[in-house]
């Protein structure tokens, strides 16, 4: 069960991936340019972003595949427990 999680969302993570790559390539772009450093802060923020987004979600996956096993039925409390620490690593990636 290693790795689940991030075969089931293969193809989203993926997409992810793709973004990131065209706002990386359009960070370049924009430095071998010399454009505006309003310009290029925007975009590494946005790429920031873009990657902290993957990262929130392969630890959701993990948190629920991993922590809260569904395969057992896990608790109201337990999902609930999932829920919040999801939304407060989701607050702390934005």
């Amino acid at each position: 069960m290693g790795r689940s999680h991030v075969v089931a969302e293969k193809q989203r993570l993926l997409n992810r991936v793709r973004r990131l790559r065209g706002q990386v390539d359009a960070l370049e772009r924009a430095l071998i340019a010399d454009e505006a450093y309003n310009d290029v802060m925007r975009l590494v923020t946005a790429t920031r972003g873009a990657i902290n987004g993957i990262m929130a979600e392969v630890i959701n996956g993990h948190i629920r595949t991993h922590m809260v096993d569904p395969n057992r039925a896990p608790s109201q409390s337990e999902r609930n427990a999932a829920d919040e620490l999801v939304s407060v690593l989701r607050t702390y990636l934005r």
